[in-house]
């Protein structure tokens, strides 16, 4: 069993970046592969970035490509989110998630381990 914490939340302006980092413990982060969802007040978590075990293979949603890049240090145990021209509508709870499958999954039911997310906030 894995265990994961985000850290790197917070508030920032729009337009502004945030680096969120997602550390574990428990078990070496190389094996599984690794996804970032979010969830706004009031709306179902959904999907943000995703990125295989060797780090190979990324997967961005619709709503965050170009602006968001999920990357990994599989020495430093950890994965990231990087997030630059960041808009309102990007404020939610983000989490990190891990999965021992091998094909990318874009929905929560494909992931196994769940950190207990942290907040961003965008203002306008």
């Amino acid at each position: 069993q894995v265990q994961l914490v985000e850290s790197g939340g917070g508030l920032v302006q729009a337009g502004g970046s945030l680096r969120l980092s997602c550390a574990a413990s428990g078990r070496t982060l190389l094996s599984y592969a690794m996804g970032w969802f979010r969830q706004a007040p009031g709306k179902e978590r959904e999907f943000v970035a995703a990125i295989t075990r060797s780090g190979t293979t990324r997967y961005n949603a619709d709503s965050v490509k170009g602006r968001f890049t999920i990357s990994r240090d599989n020495a430093k145990n950890t994965v990231y989110l990087q997030m630059n021209s960041l808009k309102p509508e990007d404020t939610a709870v983000y989490y990190c998630a891990s999965t021992l499958r091998i094909v990318l999954g874009t929905t929560t039911a494909q992931y196994d381990y769940w950190g207990q997310g942290i907040q961003v906030t965008v203002s306008s």
